[in-house]
């Protein structure tokens, strides 16, 4: 082997030489790549957050909703933006639970909730898991016998109405609820109406059940 021989093979590399123009052009890439991966990850957009449970009716101008940032990565556009212009009457049309961001499918306008707020009156306090956006069963007992007992047997409660949602719990000096006592509003099916307004003017006392896992 001769000294040209190996004084070739120790040459460096020529700029002409396509081995150095390939690298380059890969680590350019390499960088341009991780650059566009750091920036989209960092690319967020900001959506409407309940910071209270809504339940079918609520307004949006009128609810307490905060932004909360998101990647648009398939997310963003399945919750309502936050800059978003609502109509003054959009409504949710199902519960949205505290903490929950708000679904875009679960707003529309208040002509489209079929359901209708009834204030129930109760004794007492309203039972443990009774809160705003929990579904709640209404069953009416039958008045206590004051007269001589008739034979037979008592009249069983009867199950009024089940799985409705709770939409608020009234305060104590409201005027739907008596001394010592409490009251629930409901939201009834238009359908159920008639029954539960009709139990409420019989003598019977209406009961506030909790449905075990229905709260919001």
């Amino acid at each position: 082997m001769s000294d040209d021989d190996g004084a070739q093979r120790l040459r460096r590399p020529s700029w002409r030489d396509p081995r150095l123009g390939v690298g380059v052009l890969l680590v350019a890439a390499s960088v341009a790549l991780g650059s566009w991966a750091v920036a989209r990850a960092d690319r967020t957009t900001d959506v409407l957050l309940a910071v209270e449970a809504l339940t079918p009716g609520d307004r949006l101008a009128d609810a307490e909703l905060r932004p909360h940032a998101v990647r648009p990565d398939g997310l963003a556009g399945a919750y309502v933006a936050a800059a978003e212009d609502l109509p003054d009457d959009a409504v949710v049309t199902r519960v949205v639970g505290a903490g929950e961001l708000v679904p875009a499918a679960a707003v529309g306008r208040s002509a489209e909730v079929e359901l209708r707020p009834v204030v129930v009156g109760l004794p007492g306090a309203a039972p443990s898991g009774v809160v705003k956006g929990a579904a709640v069963d209404l069953w009416v007992t039958p008045p206590a016998a004051t007269g001589p007992q008739e034979e037979g047997e008592p009249e069983p409660p009867r199950l009024l109405a089940e799985a409705l949602l709770v939409s608020d719990l009234l305060e104590a000096d409201s005027l739907f609820v008596g001394a010592g006592g409490s009251a629930v509003q409901v939201l009834v099916p238009q359908a159920e109406l008639p029954g539960v307004l009709g139990a409420q003017s019989g003598e019977g006392q209406i009961v506030v059940v909790p449905v075990p896992g229905g709260g919001p």
